[in-house]
């Protein structure tokens, strides 16, 4: 249903919050809080922490439109943090992946309705899990540089599965990791590319009906929470070097894989 006035917008956004109970609520600031400071400290994971946390609370659908402008929000804050002609010389470094990546996020998120979504996060699930585990147990892979082939092609799995269910962090941080992006890099360009591919997410779901009048305004609530846990992260990560940051990240991204294979797997 769409609203043509303000005051049904109003109305549609008190019918919703009615719906949650108070619990509901502090847990869905929690979990915001949560996903802004694992994003402060390694840059990534906030899609996935709050499609997890809210998706216990909450219907998928719901969860999505949540993590909407959080995401826009924080991204835009890691893109530009040091300045715009950093972020620009990102935008032109991996110009390729972000391209492919957009097409192929439109068109995952049309089809989220459509397609299940379990053989989509079990086909990202299984290599991230097992590029993670093998290089925490020593095995280091990786990309002497990088190839507009290569580039395309996880550019265009990490649009698809970000359109489908939100998250499309594991598969870049799996590029910029083999790549052995220096931490400072790696937090601009993950900002960059999250920045872009969160505001195609949000014109994919103003399509797909997801996000809209009602929506909107719990999405909102949750940008302050996501912002306060983003910071207190960020206080953490600027006191870690290269190696741990690495570290860290792999954890991280190990967690995400599992998480993904359980979504598969028990959805």
């Amino acid at each position: 249903m769409q609203c043509r006035e303000f005051q049904g917008c109003y109305h549609s956004a008190m019918t919703l919050f009615s719906a949650f109970t108070s619990q509901e609520l502090l847990l869905a600031f929690g979990v915001a809080f949560l996903a802004g400071w694992i994003k402060g400290m390694v840059g990534f994971a906030m899609p996935m922490v709050l499609v997890s946390g809210l998706s216990m609370i909450l219907s998928p659908d719901l969860a999505i439109a949540g993590l909407i402008l959080p995401t826009i929000v924080t991204n835009g804050f890691q893109a530009f943090r040091e300045g715009v002609p950093a972020a620009i010389d990102a935008i032109r470094q991996f110009r390729v992946f972000l391209s492919v990546g957009l097409v192929f996020l439109l068109l995952g998120a049309q089809l989220v309705s459509i397609v299940p979504e379990k053989t989509f996060v079990l086909i990202i699930g299984i290599p991230v899990t097992f590029f993670a585990l093998i290089q925490m147990l020593g095995l280091k892979l990786t990309l002497e540089k990088s190839s507009a082939r290569i580039e395309a092609s996880i550019g265009s799995i990490a649009g698809f599965v970000g359109g489908l269910s939100g998250v499309w962090g594991p598969p870049t941080v799996l590029y910029l990791t083999a790549l052995n992006t220096p931490k400072a890099v790696q937090m601009r360009v993950q900002g960059v590319i999250y920045s872009l591919g969160a505001v195609a997410l949000l014109v994919a779901h103003l399509g797909s009906g997801i996000f809209n009048a009602q929506t909107a305004p719990f999405s909102a609530v949750l940008i302050l929470p996501a912002l306060i846990g983003m910071w207190v992260g960020l206080q953490l990560q600027s006191r870690i070097d290269q190696a741990r940051f690495r570290k860290v990240t792999l954890l991280v991204l190990l967690i995400a894989g599992l998480n993904l294979l359980r979504r598969g797997i028990l959805g």
